[in-house]
């Protein structure tokens, strides 16, 4: 639980032809200050919770009718199945792993579920610094930040339609960006369905995760459209690096503020 003094913060809404539709106020959870360590600390716990822990059968490696033939033949003791090749045994050819991996690792990395909703809102305010988000490379014309959109928005259901109007807010470099920091990924990748690696373009957080706009955005490289329900540090901290350029529809503000009202309490 964080009380701190509220800043007041006013942001245009812009509509779907990119110009100045009205002003609102900010919610409070965008005057948290940055915790850049609880953000990477939330990030790693979302991604190594997608990791598929890896082990072995305990019977990997035993199903073999190898046997020692003992001492006094002139030839290592070890097991051999008929024919003379070894097995079962760990360093030989065709032989058991002395130490397979196991399942007893940890491998997801714990946080507190309040931890996790605080390092979200600390991720949301980063979103509205500039400095922060032109230190993740994203590129915009905007003074002001976070881009908030009527709702109207999410009904575009071209790529083409979305493309202009990103555009229109100013956002058009950064979607520039990425197309040209496309590039093959080195390594043997290549060959397992991740051929190439593309930069992060702009976020947008939606009201309705059904609406047009997210099955229309998915042809723009970079660009990634989340409800914000579903909204977590690893949609606005790519690598656990605060500061994505973000874009919000007015009613997802709505959603966020309830959704993370304990995180702070305002006066």
């Amino acid at each position: 639980m964080i009380y701190f003094r509220p800043v007041e913060n006013n942001v245009d809404v812009y509509d779907t032809e990119g110009k100045k539709a009205e002003t609102i106020t900010l919610p409070y959870i965008f005057s948290l200050p940055v915790r850049k360590d609880l953000i990477r600390r939330a990030f790693l716990s979302s991604l190594t919770k997608s990791i598929q822990p890896k082990g072995r059968d305990p019977m990997a490696g035993k199903r073999t009718s190898a046997k020692s033939m003992g001492i006094g033949l002139g030839i290592a003791r070890v097991p051999r199945i008929a024919g003379g090749e070894a097995a079962l045994a760990p360093n030989t050819v065709g032989g058991r792993l002395a130490f397979p991996p196991t399942l007893d690792e940890r491998i997801e990395e714990r946080i507190n579920f309040k931890e996790k909703r605080l390092a979200i809102a600390s991720a949301l305010s980063a979103c509205s610094i500039p400095e922060l988000v032109k230190a993740r490379g994203h590129k915009f014309t905007s003074s002001s930040l976070p881009l908030v959109v009527a709702d109207e928005v999410t009904g575009l259901n071209k790529s083409k339609q979305i493309e202009d109007f990103l555009r229109k807010l100013g956002v058009g470099e950064d979607l520039d960006r990425v197309r040209e920091g496309k590039r093959v990924r080195p390594g043997k990748g290549k060959m397992r369905g991740r051929r190439y690696k593309i930069p992060r373009g702009p976020l947008i957080v939606v009201h309705d995760h059904s609406a047009p706009l997210k099955r229309a955005a998915e042809n723009l490289p970079g660009v990634d459209v989340i409800s914000a329900k579903l909204l977590s540090v690893i949609h606005l901290a790519p690598g656990g690096s605060p500061g994505r350029l973000t874009i919000f529809t007015k009613s997802s503000l709505k959603i966020l503020e309830e959704r993370l009202k304990e995180v702070v309490i305002a006066p």
